[in-house]
């Protein structure tokens, strides 16, 4: 298995877990989120750091530039760019938290279906490649 095929696999894991859990429990993924912005700028980075430990992985090892799997690049690069911006403008990741209510709580399931979506296909590309087809 290639480093690209592993990091996909480790998307996968990491997409259908946080997906599949923010369908199911998005008032628990709410309250996570108002609980980070009371703690502030603190919080934020919190945030950054979350980006950062999947987008670096992805962004490190996951060259793919072509087909499906580059949907996985720019995913990790996207969340790096997060992580930057939060790290460096920590007002404006705590006005996107801030937003964050359990009254607004369906947005995780929005996010989980996507995520979902991701995992599933990436897990269809990564099927096909390690079987050969």
């Amino acid at each position: 298995m290639s480093i690209e095929q592993m990091v996909e696999l480790f998307a996968i894991i990491h997409l259908g877990t946080a997906g599949l859990s923010h369908i199911v429990a998005p008032k628990a993924w709410a309250r996570y989120f108002m609980w980070l912005a009371s703690k502030e700028e603190a919080g934020v980075i919190v945030v950054g750091f979350m980006s950062l430990g999947f987008g670096s992985i992805v962004a490190a090892f996951h060259h793919v530039w072509s087909g499906i799997p580059l949907v996985l690049t720019l995913l990790g690069w996207a969340q790096v760019t997060k992580a930057l911006i939060y790290f460096c403008f920590p007002q404006y990741g705590l006005k996107k938290l801030r937003w964050v209510s359990v009254e607004r709580a369906r947005v995780f399931v929005y996010a989980g279906l996507v995520l979902l979506a991701l995992a599933g296909l990436l897990t269809w590309h990564f099927v096909g490649a390690v079987s050969g087809g």
